[in-house]
């Protein structure tokens, strides 16, 4: 029998070197960039951003990271500010209540929204409750005269103090309130503006404007040197305007206004007007800002029918090139009726409507049902998309006018010579 052949014992691999663990710090920016979009939310990116330095660098470094991040996360609603009742001599925050987010709730409990840097004189505890028979012009408390950016801008008549407060940074700075004139009267109105610098978060403009019915007058004061700047009067009509809004550099008012607003450059402190768009009846305006900040104005019905829209006009170029006001988009209020519970048999169901603000793309707006068969103490917070026209609930509110306080991005997520010099 012949002896079989053995086969050659097949020959041993050789084993491939091994690769050095991945780690965290191992990977490149454009993997973390795509690991952090697709984080829940701007609380959840900064709490991950400062967890290393590689992480905040990733984040500080990339412009285009950061608004691809914002164009797919907006700005969350932290909660809203209301106005001092009789006996309170603070603005007293209400925080929007949702479901459990622990990075959410990381921002509210390091922040000082309970303002207790503000300054209260023991005088001004014991004139908390006004005297009806004094004159209730020099109200001892601190009032919101604008919320913007992180940043609140406070008035204190009594103490003839103005203060600009940020929550979030627990950072405030007090100055003088602008300077009286011998001309200043009654019928005088007066609002602020602020205008954080883009480049040192510790600066900042602040804008007063006074208005008359036939003229205007803007000062400013710079966080750099304390001191109020004084303006030419300007002669420019309009009805007592006030509540003016702040988009991409200008102030916009149109209440009080009838076919005109009345527009401030802040850049050039000079003072314009812009016609406003067609208007149905019984309505007034809102001007506000568009994802890319660009003016929009919300035609809002004074009392709301399910079946009356909510006009939308964005102010952009024609097919010729020409700036002019365009329809957007018309929303009808039966979905907004709905969440009110505004449903009556006779089909007369009425929605009191409320525009607060028109932040980044979003109208944050309370409403309640006006009959009186529905009628419930507090209004419903909702924020309308006007991208998608996608309507929200965010809440209760106590009352229809408030200060919706929205999480801004973090300066110290931004990358300048501050920042670096500071890291």
């Amino acid at each position: 029998m012949a002896s079989q052949q053995q086969s050659p014992a097949p020959k041993k691999k050789k084993k491939a070197p091994s690769l050095p663990p991945t780690t965290i710090s191992g990977l490149d920016q454009d993997i973390l960039h795509e690991i952090f979009v697709r984080l829940p939310s701007l609380p959840s990116l900064v709490r991950a951003a400062f967890t290393c330095r590689t992480f905040l660098d990733a984040v500080r470094s990339s412009p285009a990271f950061r608004r691809r991040f914002r164009a797919l996360h907006c700005s969350p609603v932290l909660g809203h500010f209301i106005h001092n009742e009789q006996d309170t001599l603070i603005p007293n925050f209400l925080p929007l209540r949702r479901r459990s987010d622990p990075d959410l709730g990381a921002v509210l409990r390091g922040a000082d929204f309970f303002l207790t840097r503000l300054p209260v004189s023991q005088e001004d505890e014991k004139d908390a409750v006004p005297d009806p028979e004094e004159d209730d012009d020099a109200f001892p408390g601190w009032s919101i005269h604008d919320c913007r950016d992180g940043f609140l801008v406070l008035g204190n008549w009594s103490a003839e103090q103005m203060a600009v407060y940020n929550p979030l940074t627990r950072t405030m700075d007090l100055f003088p309130l602008p300077p009286r004139e011998d001309s200043d009267h009654d019928g005088l109105y007066v609002d602020f503006h602020i205008l954080p610098s883009e480049e040192d978060h510790r600066s900042f403009r602040l804008v007063c404007v006074r208005h008359r019915q036939t003229g205007a007058r803007a000062l400013v004061l710079s966080s750099d040197t304390s001191k109020w700047q004084n303006f030419p009067w300007a002669d420019i009509d309009g009805f007592w305007p006030q509540n003016g809004t702040m988009v991409n550099g200008c102030i916009y008012w149109t209440i009080g206004m009838p076919n005109d607003a009345r527009v401030l450059n802040t850049a050039t402190m000079q003072f314009s007007r812009i016609h406003l768009p067609p208007r149905r009846v019984n309505t007034t305006w809102k001007a506000g800002e568009t994802k890319d900040g660009r003016l929009c104005m919300a035609c809002v019905p004074l009392e709301v029918q399910a079946q009356r829209p909510l006009d939308v006009w964005f102010w952009r170029a024609d097919g010729d090139g020409v700036d002019r006001w365009m329809l957007d988009k018309s929303l009808p209020m039966q979905e907004l009726a709905e969440i009110v519970q505004c449903h009556i048999d006779d089909g007369n169901a009425r929605v009191q409507l409320n525009v607060v603000a028109i932040i980044d793309g979003f109208i944050y707006l309370s409403a309640h049902c006006g009959t009186w068969q529905h009628h419930h103490p507090t209004f419903w917070f909702l924020s309308l998309c006007l991208e998608t026209g996608v309507l929200n609930k965010l809440g209760r509110v106590l009352r229809a006018a408030s200060h919706p306080y929205i999480m801004p991005w973090p300066r110290s997520l931004v990358h300048n010579k501050l920042s670096s010099l500071s890291s």
